[in-house]
């Protein structure tokens, strides 16, 4: 089913260094070992939830980050990019028990560039845009939930909120 996806890009005002650093803090990476022992003992979904409380501070975490800064110079440009692969285990399974197919959008990929004048952006794709392409209202209604959550990240990184994030459902 073909559908939009409203691509969300703010200048951070900030240096790209700067920036990262501050990303990377508030959105700390996956514990995998913890959740690999968990795993193995057969914990209780309550266990995962607190653990994951403890590992997202902001309600996300970096499952995966790739900096393709160096390749891309072998070509001559001179910008630097890191992808993001951020997100929540405990939201995507409220949407992953009514469609495993969910798992295409989350994690969500997120990105950290500058443009040619030297200003470092932050880009994501709206939660809701992919989402809704289930067409299935539970999963939007959590996908909702992301929108929120991502424009509360982006508040405590002080970066402007695009006003789509916070808007009535509509």
């Amino acid at each position: 089913m073909p559908h939009w996806v409203n691509r969300l890009s703010m200048a951070v005002g900030a240096p790209f260094d700067d920036f990262r650093a501050r990303y990377q803090r508030a959105v700390p990476r996956f514990e995998a070992e913890r959740f690999e022992r968990l795993a193995e003992d057969d914990a209780d979904w309550d266990a995962i939830l607190q653990a994951t409380a403890e590992n997202a501070p902001h309600n996300f975490i970096l499952y995966w980050s790739g900096d393709f800064t160096h390749i891309m110079r072998l070509a001559g440009d001179r910008w630097r990019c890191v992808e993001y692969l951020m997100g929540n285990h405990v939201i995507a399974q409220r949407m992953y028990h009514h469609n495993p197919a969910v798992l295409l959008y989350a994690p969500l990929r997120t990105a950290i560039y500058e443009d040619a004048d030297g200003e470092t952006w932050f880009t994501v794709e709206q939660p809701t845009t992919q989402f809704s392409s289930f067409g299935n209202p539970e999963i939007t209604s959590v996908s909702r939930e992301l929108d929120r959550e991502l424009a509360s990240l982006l508040e405590y990184l002080d970066v402007p909120v695009p006003a789509t994030l916070t808007a009535p459902a509509g």
